[in-house]
């Protein structure tokens, strides 16, 4: 009943910017923490960025400084603002949500499709 798509991804230039945007549909009691993850080609899925549902926010080291995730509740979306990117930046996106939702209202992770980034000259 619940899924997440991401959106933003493309091409840019070493050094320019995206905002990726991550939107959760379905049947919704509540979103608790959501996060950013990236795979690049043949690496491990690493963990880019997470956010509470009050605003906290942690950040890998490796893009700490050059990106920002925020979130709007009432629509249910998470955001990932990149600057500064770097070729190393290049890899699949993907959007995590713990979402309180049917069977029986539990707590669920819910993952998006992914989104392609490339950040090449």
């Amino acid at each position: 009943q619940v899924q997440l798509v991401e959106s933003g991804g493309g091409l840019v230039q070493p050094g320019g910017s995206l905002r990726l945007s991550c939107a959760a549909s379905g049947t919704i009691f509540n979103i608790n923490a959501m996060g950013w993850y990236r795979q690049a080609p043949g690496k491990q899925r690493e963990l880019v960025a997470t956010i509470t549902s009050g605003g906290r926010t942690t950040y890998a080291d490796s893009v700490k400084g050059r990106v920002t995730i925020s979130r709007d509740n009432a629509k249910n979306t998470v955001y990932l603002q990149m600057n500064s990117l770097k070729p190393e930046d290049t890899a699949v996106y993907y959007c995590k949500a713990a979402i309180a939702s049917p069977p029986g209202w539990g707590v669920y992770d819910y993952w998006g499709p992914g989104t392609q980034v490339t950040v090449s000259s």
